[in-house]
């Protein structure tokens, strides 16, 4: 299960064996149940994640009305800018289904740096391609229709639609939950 850091690393650089060892040795892995929060708003992040198994979502409060931003499943880091940023969160991180994340803050992450000095050259890659993603689901969220932004969802994560609540999906996409059903009727009509 923890070869799915090795994985994503491999994305950007060749592993010689003892550097992939070495990565899994330092793997803190916690098992979180659905429902358990990982980051609260106004809390500032110790952690950043990387999912091996299950769901996170990242949501913030308004109004009462719960907005959902994005869904994180296995093989995707999760680094909250309260992180970065080292201020209070603005938003909840929280476990949609049983959850196996690989634990990192910045006394490991400096550790592993000082010891594979050639994991410091890709972190920038890492970052910047993580930040394009996050600007491209941006994008699509201000240009494209709800029902096209479910079709996009349905085509590029279609597990996460069964995995988690229809509520939640309907929150992503922006939408009321009656809205969704009606999105997914016609487009089962057009099948």
């Amino acid at each position: 299960m923890d070869h799915a850091i090795i994985e994503f690393l491999s994305r950007y650089i060749t592993l010689t064996a003892a550097e992939k060892a070495y990565i899994e040795k330092q793997n803190v892995i916690q098992y979180y149940a659905k429902g358990s929060k990982l980051l609260s708003e106004g809390e500032r992040a110790r952690e950043c994640y990387f999912v091996l198994k299950g769901c996170v979502y990242s949501y913030y409060l308004r109004d009462g009305d719960l907005k959902v931003t994005d869904f994180f499943t296995e093989g995707q880091p999760i680094t909250p800018t309260s992180y970065v940023d080292k201020v209070p969160s603005a938003y909840f991180l929280e476990c949609a289904e049983d959850t196996i994340l690989a634990l990192a803050n910045e006394e490991r992450n400096a550790e592993l740096m000082r010891n594979l000095p050639r994991l410091a050259t890709i972190s920038g890659q890492v970052m910047q391609d993580q930040m394009n993603l996050q600007r491209l689901k941006y994008d699509e969220m201000i240009r494209l229709t709800p029902e096209e932004r479910y079709r996009k969802l349905q085509d590029q994560a279609p597990g996460l639609l069964n995995r988690v609540p229809q509520y939640l999906i309907a929150s992503f996409l922006g939408i009321q939950p009656e809205t969704l059903s009606r999105i997914r009727k016609r487009l089962v009509g057009k099948a």
